[in-house]
């Protein structure tokens, strides 16, 4: 019996290289981590403050990356335990991934024990300057005296108990914190920017980031929001993602955020 030969096209097959997808791209991107400040070298003092600080905070900050910022202990004679630091943070849930603000010595001596070192501008930084550079495109011709009201207006969270009011949009990747008061913010809150209170917040304008109040454990803190749109919201540790839609009846309404016991409630303001 003869064989029939099929007269189908013959298909160039890929070399192995050209089939094989790469296994590691690396790209880059922005992420809010919070930053512990330390004023102190003193391990056991800050064990101790940290302690207190983390069971206020409820689980919010378990497993959380975070960077240490060393400008307050610049000035300071004694060194710092950078290995011991990172076994302390560790003991407590926490993952240090850098520092920033350290002295040459401090830098040299956090990289030995396996810290990144952040060398960019800090956020308050970066938001002070957002505000100069917008004023000086609305007001060009502004008096030096309303150039300093306008840098007073950019975040300073070493004001504590005090409200702060931010008239800027608060733009990815940049984090904005209330300690010890209440947050008022007349613009945009944008994807991938975090605001914190340890009192209430009030967004006039659009959330699109992330919300938190009453991070220091006040379960009576609100968050009020004219347009949500957000990524995560969350009262006193307690908190919710939005990952997929936000619900119809609370998207892109005008809406307040509390919590009843453990339960978080979002409802539209009337």
């Amino acid at each position: 019996m003869n064989s029939v030969q099929s007269n189908s096209s013959v298909t160039n097959k890929l070399s192995p290289e050209e089939e094989r997808a790469p296994a590691a791209v690396l790209k880059g991107s922005v992420f809010t981590l919070p930053i512990l400040k330390l004023s102190r070298c003193d391990l056991r003092e800050i064990e101790i403050d940290l302690t207190q600080s983390l069971s206020a905070a409820l689980d919010f900050f378990n497993h959380a990356p975070l960077v240490i910022d060393l400008a307050l202990t610049q000035e300071l004679d004694e060194a710092m335990d950078f290995i011991g630091l990172q076994a302390l943070l560790h003991k407590h849930q926490l993952v240090p991934v850098g520092v920033q603000n350290g002295t040459p010595d401090q830098i040299a001596a956090a990289r030995k024990a396996g810290f990144a070192v952040l060398t960019g501008q800090t956020i308050d930084k970066i938001i002070e300057n957002t505000a100069q550079k917008s004023h000086a495109k609305e007001s060009p011709k502004s008096t030096r005296q309303q150039r300093e009201n306008e840098r007073s207006q950019a975040v300073d969270d070493d004001h504590a108990g005090s409200t702060q009011v931010i008239h800027q949009p608060i733009r990815s990747g940049q984090r904005v914190y209330a300690r010890g008061g209440d947050l008022i913010l007349l613009a945009a809150v944008n994807a991938g920017a975090e605001v914190i209170a340890d009192g209430n917040i009030h967004i006039y304008a659009p959330l699109r980031g992330r919300a938190l109040a009453g991070v220091t454990g006040d379960m009576d803190a609100r968050i009020f929001c004219q347009c949500m749109d957000a990524e995560l919201v969350a009262i006193a540790g307690t908190y919710r993602f939005f990952e997929d839609d936000i619900p119809d009846e609370i998207n892109h309404k005008s809406v307040q955020i509390y919590l009843t016991g453990d339960q978080l409630n979002i409802r539209p303001l009337e």
